[in-house]
Parts: C-alpha cells; structure tokens; sequence
C-alpha cells in the first residue's frame, strides 16, 4: 500500500533526514582513507577491546593487547592501555555494555571480513566502520522514543520534528554520533531515552510489558556505565501524582509474575559484569578505576555548567534554551516540574563531584549527552505554546545554535577547540572561527 506525501508525518521525515545525514557524515569523516584509524581513541577502545578478546580470541585477559593496538594504529606513541591488574590478571577497566550495544553490527562485520578475505582479529576497517554504525542505531532509536515521548505531550507532529533535528544537530550529541562514535554516550542517550519513553507508558498505561521493558533498559543502563542508574530517579517526572502512582502499583499487584520477571532480567541484565570479573579474576566485584573516584565534599557546580573548559551552557546552549520551557512544563504539572528540577540539581552534583570534572578529552559536558531527551521535553512544550514574535524568536535563535554547533563541532575536529584545556582567552579568540582550519 502506498501511503500518500500527505499522510506520513513530519517526524517521520525529520527521522529519516537525520539518518541520512549521520550516514553521510560518518562516511566523510570516517571511513575514507586512513581515517578510520582515528575512530576507536582512547577510552573507546576500551568499550570496544572486549568483543575482539572474548568473542576471536577467547582471552578474557587481553594477552594479545600489544599486538592489537598496533593493529589499529601503527604507530607505538598512539598505543592506549585500557587494561587494570586486578589477581596479577589483566581485566578491562572499562564496563562490558557498550561492547554488547555493538554486537550485532560487529557480527556483520565479522561475517563480511570472513567473506572478504580482510582482516578478522577484529580490528581492521569492516569492524571499526561498525562500531559507528552502531552508535547510528542507538542514537535512531532514541531519536524516535523522543519524538514519541514528545507526541504524548500533546507537542505537534511539526514542532517534534523540529525538536529532533535541532537536538540532533544542535548538540554534542552530533560530535558522539559521527566524530567520536566508540564512546559510550550515543548508546546512553539511546538506551535512556527508551527508558523515558516506557516511564511515561507506565505513567498513562501501565502494563507489565513496559515495566518489563522498563526494568531490562534500565540494566543495559547501568551496564554501559553505572552511574547513569541515576535515570531512575526522573521517574517523578512521569508518574507525577497518586492516582498514576497508584496505576502502576496495582498493575504490579495483579500481575506478580511478570513483576518479578522485570525484577529478574534487571539482575540478569547487570550480571552480566559480575560474571565477567568472576571469570577473568577469580572475584565477583572489582573495582577497575583504582585511585579514581567520586570527591563528594568539592563538586564543581560552576565549571560543570558554565567553565570555557567544558561548561554544558557553554558548548551546548541549546540545552540553556530548553529552560524557556519551563512555565510550560509548569501547566503541564507543578509536581514534575520540581522533579525535573530536582533531577537535574542531583544530575549536575553527582557528575561535578567526579575527580575529573572535565572527564579528559572530549567536546563540551559529554556525560550530559545520555540525558538530552530530559531537556528536549521543556524545548518541545516551549515550541509548542510560545506564540507570535516569542516562537519567531525562538525558532531563530534554535536555528542559529545549530549552525553554532556545527562550527564548533568543526572547530573540535580539527582542535582549534582543545579537547582538555580550553580557557577564557582562547575561547574566545577562537570564537566561530573557520578561516584557521584546513
């Protein structure tokens, strides 16, 4: 059945724009030449080092890491070790979900290699190309519970999409899709916006399949990086009220087993990580981050939001203009106003307390990237309730922090944006600057 131009919703449109675009840009940026070398930096080797190991090598030790890392790179200065010594046996210090989000397009690059005759340790071209199609997927996924979580809010089907591309291209999400797609944040963003979205079904139709749902997203969560378990407190902003409340209780009470079939994939989820300590180190619960932790008595509240080094307000504004939403939000619910506050005051402690505030190389407030979807609810409902010159505005000035963005995503790439030590003066010296660069 063919479907006529008019019936197929804009959201639909801007879905599949945004797509082609991030298929595009990843195809120019990464995979021509040798660039594709660039992809898997740093901490991103780490999230991807366990499928070659576990799944072609059978190591669950990393004993080939010398070799592979010359693989990838060719060059011993660029060499990276992601390994922590735990037992006198090497584990990955990075967490175990981020591999398992890549599965599926590593198993097609895996089989594409076989066929090819290319490379199969896991390191050549087809593999690395996957890794970004991968962070692709993830951030589709949750682009679209976006868009439907926007829908339930009464937000337009023009506005949504208008939503979409401006968070899409408007922020670092964009940088952790195509530029740096080894890192875990285009994963979180997927994963946690899908959980949003089955909050909000447990809020206004509670059924033991979203809570199912609900409870194994929440696991792939936690298991691609713990901290971000911290989702689990914007449930208020959903189930705002008793009677909602109230809904999900008695779903829970009437179905027991399938309540306890959430409870148990959950567990199932995030033993996943337990199980490979035990098996690698001979423990069940290590802690792979040695000396590095949490400084709760000296968070860095201003440099976390406003620093030239890597404030959220400073790199990715578009979040700063979602606050115009707020009042909107208000009508919507007093209640889930305050725990969006309040979630975002919790947010910003705990990851301004990290003894790496600025979490090493990267463009802007990255680990804010898992969360966007929480600040595209406020800039929807403004895009849908300003009126005349205020929406004018407001559309001008979305427009114009995409085009901001994309210069300095550029500016990132080339690292006239420095991925650590960026200051007042050079900030501004290097303000929507292009002339510099090749």
């Amino acid at each position: 059945m063919i479907i006529p131009l008019k019936q197929v919703k804009f959201r639909n449109w801007a879905l599949v724009v945004v797509l082609g675009l991030l298929l595009a840009s990843s195809s120019n940026i990464n995979w021509g030449a040798e660039h594709w070398r660039t992809v898997l930096q740093v901490d991103a080797r780490g999230y991807y080092a366990y499928l070659p190991a576990l799944l072609l090598e059978a190591d669950p030790n990393f004993g080939s890491f010398e070799k592979n890392e010359l693989e990838l790179t060719k060059d011993p200065k660029m060499v990276y070790d992601y390994r922590h010594l735990h037992n006198e046996r090497y584990i990955n210090k990075y967490y175990i979900g981020t591999a398992i989000m890549e599965l599926p397009f590593f198993t097609i690059a895996h089989i594409y290699a076989v066929l090819n005759g290319t490379g199969t340790e896991g390191w050549s071209k087809p593999y690395v190309v996957s890794v970004n199609l991968s962070a692709i997927a993830l951030v589709m996924l949750g682009l679209w519970a976006m868009s439907r979580i926007l829908e339930s809010y009464g937000v337009s089907d023009l506005n949504v999409a208008f939503t979409l591309v401006s968070f899409a291209f408007g922020t670092n999400l964009f940088y952790y899709t195509v530029v740096a797609p080894g890192m875990s944040h285009a994963y979180s963003f997927g994963l946690c916006t899908a959980y949003l979205l089955h909050l909000r079904h447990l809020a206004l139709q509670p059924s033991p399949r979203s809570w199912i749902a609900s409870c194994v997203l929440l696991g792939a969560i936690i298991l691609v990086r713990p901290v971000n378990g911290v989702i689990l407190l914007a449930m208020p902003i959903f189930l705002n009220d008793r009677l909602r409340i109230q809904g999900l209780t008695k779903m829970l009470k009437n179905a027991p087993m399938k309540a306890m079939i959430g409870v148990l994939a959950f567990s199932i989820v995030v033993s996943i990580q337990f199980i490979y300590y035990k098996v690698a180190t001979g423990d069940w619960v290590v802690y792979s981050y040695g000396e590095e932790g949490f400084n709760w008595a000296q968070p860095h509240w201003w440099d976390m939001l406003w620093s030239y080094r890597k404030g959220l307000f400073v790199y990715t504004p578009m979040t700063l203009l979602a606050f115009v939403g707020s009042p909107f939000l208000y009508r919507v619910s007093r209640r889930s106003l305050i725990a969006w506050s309040a979630f975002f005051v919790i947010l910003t402690y705990l990851l301004s307390s990290w003894w790496n505030w600025w979490y090493g190389g990267s463009f802007g407030a990255r680990v804010y990237v898992e969360f966007l979807s929480l600040f595209a609810l406020p800039f929807g409902l403004a895009l849908e309730n300003l009126k005349g010159t205020l929406k004018r505005t407001f559309l001008v000035t979305a427009a114009l922090l995409v085009v901001f963005c994309q210069i300095q995503t550029y500016q990132a790439r080339y690292y006239r944006i420095h991925w650590s030590d960026m200051d007042k003066e050079r900030y501004w010296d290097e303000f929507l600057r292009i002339d510099r660069l090749p």
